[in-house]
């Protein structure tokens, strides 16, 4: 404990200077917010509810507007003549997404001269480069909570479609084919498996409330065990060595978040460890793991199947080799987006700029960098 308040103190003493140029609480006058989703095209129509996207812009423009503030929202982001670069000089509020992120770099943030609030319209702020935003005093929030019931739930989803092998039997269904064979080889019960979660924040814990009821033997790594009553109810059992608890397990979930020290976590050599045939969920970030490698070890078999909706970058370029790698159940990033989480999402995004607004504090955890200092999970 000595170490972490030393090392927050320290952060602090480094920030110092630059947090009394920046302040989270807005001054008087018009702002101008940015704002940066997914295009939802012909699909814009089909249900009034879809909030998270270009065309309704989380349901806020009128409400901003009438405000006296300028709302602009875009779904380009990239290159040096992209709409959001346009942008980046006179913006107050950038909100962005991890369904489509806007990469925040440190040389946008300087860009940025009026900058003071980076909002996560979900959960996971890894696409703004959160050191330079804790040198330049801003603040970093998300709405924690907003869809982590979302990712529990298509967490499961995977495990259950890599252990039953459902998608060869799909394919087969589509291309005319019949030929039981083909699946029933390595389709196995979920029943009596190991299953490890790599981290158990709030996604985790909801995802070993969920595999309770299919008596799996549920483990869990995280940098601190959860609560005694959750273990008991669930059953799950706390690994403090993660290389002791990798090979143990007959699927792995990832559900950590992506720090310098997690980034390329499940690499060659971990992955050789591993039992062969072992499945792996990530919903968490694509560059938790070493892409090539995972994608060589789909291909030997040594995994046996690899599912998830999170690449390195993203979108994903056509060339990606888990595109094309075998024994993959992969989609593009979705788990957090469905339209009961966009809601929840849109409403806290507007419930913290309407704070900011008033000068008013946000929800204690939703805070990613506050006054130079990063949440716990980001140290």
């Amino acid at each position: 404990m000595a170490m972490r308040c030393a090392g927050v103190s320290a952060i602090r003493a480094l920030c110092s200077s630059a947090n009394s140029t920046r302040h989270v609480h807005s001054t008087a006058g018009s702002k101008k917010i940015v704002g940066v989703f997914y295009k939802a095209n012909e699909y814009a129509e089909l249900n009034p509810n879809f909030v998270g996207t270009v065309e309704r812009g989380l349901g806020i423009r009128d409400w901003l507007e009438s405000q006296g503030h300028q709302y602009v929202v875009t779904d380009d982001k990239e290159g040096p003549d992209c709409e959001l670069e346009k942008h980046l000089s006179d913006l107050h509020v950038l909100i962005t997404t991890p369904f489509h992120p806007a990469y925040v770099t440190a040389e946008r943030i300087k860009k940025a001269k009026n900058l003071k609030l980076l909002l996560t319209a979900g959960i996971g702020s890894d696409h703004i480069d959160l050191k330079a935003a804790a040198e330049a005093g801003l603040t970093v929030a998300e709405v924690t909570g907003s869809n982590v019931v979302s990712v529990a739930e298509d967490e499961l989803m995977r495990i259950l479609i890599l252990v039953r092998n459902f998608l060869p039997g799909y394919h087969q269904v589509i291309n005319g084919d019949w030929n039981v064979a083909g699946i029933a080889h390595r389709a196995y019960d979920l029943e009596g498996k190991t299953v490890g979660t790599v981290g158990a924040g709030r996604i985790g814990r909801l995802l070993l409330q969920r595999l309770k009821p299919f008596n799996c033997n549920l483990l869990y790594h995280d940098r601190i065990k959860i609560d005694p009553e959750l273990e008991n109810q669930t059953g799950a059992k706390f690994e403090e060595d993660l290389d002791a608890m990798l090979p143990k397990c007959d699927i792995i979930v990832l559900n950590t978040p992506l720090t310098e020290k997690t980034r390329g976590m499940l690499d060659k050599e971990r992955i050789s460890k591993l039992k062969k045939g072992v499945l792996i969920v990530n919903n968490a970030r694509g560059a938790l793991v070493d892409t090539q490698a995972v994608a060589d070890a789909c291909t030997s078999g040594h995994i046996g199947g690899y599912s998830g909706d999170v690449w390195f970058p993203q979108p994903a370029p056509k060339d990606h080799p888990w595109r094309y790698m075998p024994n993959q159940a992969m989609t593009p990033h979705i788990s957090g987006t469905t339209i009961d989480a966009q809601l929840r999402y849109a409403a806290g995004t507007k419930d913290m700029l309407d704070r900011y607004f008033k000068g008013e504090e946000f929800p204690l955890q939703n805070y990613i960098v506050k006054e130079g200092v990063l949440a716990p999970q980001y140290r």
